[in-house]
């Protein structure tokens, strides 16, 4: 699995530039996903991407959703190495590579 920073809500707040009920709505919205691991939630770091979540990760985090992924899984598959696709799908969205990555997450379902 990829080692990421994780990001809290008052860091989110910050590296968006957006007030907080903001970014509780791109995370209502799916435009970003987190987890409460640690206790506190948080996003990981690398989907945001010049200060805006990683513009392909919506539709990849509703393909995963609708297949019944809970978000935990959600970050787990998007961080982890995926074999068909050679690197993890984050790493593969980032290079912009977002229909191979839907085209894996469909088959999950």
């Amino acid at each position: 699995m990829t080692a990421t920073e994780w990001l809290a809500m008052p860091d989110l707040v910050d590296v968006l530039d957006e007030s907080l009920g903001r970014v509780r709505r791109l995370i209502d919205e799916h435009y970003l996903i987190g987890s409460r691991r640690s206790g506190v939630f948080a996003v990981p770091s690398v989907f945001i991407v010049d200060g805006h979540p990683l513009s392909s990760l919506r539709g990849t985090i509703i393909v995963l959703q609708d297949a019944g992924f809970t978000d935990d899984e959600v970050i787990d598959w998007l961080l982890a190495a995926d074999e068909e696709l050679g690197r993890s799908p984050i790493d593969a969205l980032l290079a912009g590579h977002k229909s191979a990555v839907r085209r894996v997450a469909r088959t999950l379902a």
